[in-house]
């Protein structure tokens, strides 16, 4: 990645008014705690792998495994924590379970981080 040098103030000049109306409309703290948790999950490779597969069609933890060249364990362990997200959601058929993505939000998030990434 390319070294951006950030611009700064020649003076320093704080707005107070611009500051007390922000801060009268931030989110609360635990609440931006969760949000910067959410996140989180989107900075492991192999989870943006699998949404962008569960993107395409709903798999089984055995289809997911052989698409991505993991174990089922592997794949297991990374759905525990997106679904621990509400970022997947799972269903039963017989002795299968699918999963497929929780809803169109995510669809969505993984559409626009792709736009703005590609630029």
């Amino acid at each position: 990645m390319k070294k951006i040098e950030v611009e700064c103030c020649d003076v320093t000049c704080v707005h107070n008014q611009i500051i007390e109306a922000v801060k009268e409309k931030m989110p609360a703290e635990e609440l931006l705690n969760e949000l910067a948790d959410f996140y989180k999950v989107f900075g492991d490779a192999t989870r943006i792998k699998i949404l962008c597969v569960l993107l395409r069609s709903e798999m089984c933890v055995c289809d997911l495994a052989e698409m991505l060249g993991m174990t089922q364990s592997a794949i297991s362990h990374q759905l525990r924590v997106l679904k621990q997200m509400k970022l997947v959601k799972n269903r039963r058929e017989g002795k299968t379970v699918y999963y497929s993505l929780a809803d169109g939000h995510i669809q969505n998030i993984i559409s626009q981080g792709m736009e703005h990434i590609m630029e």
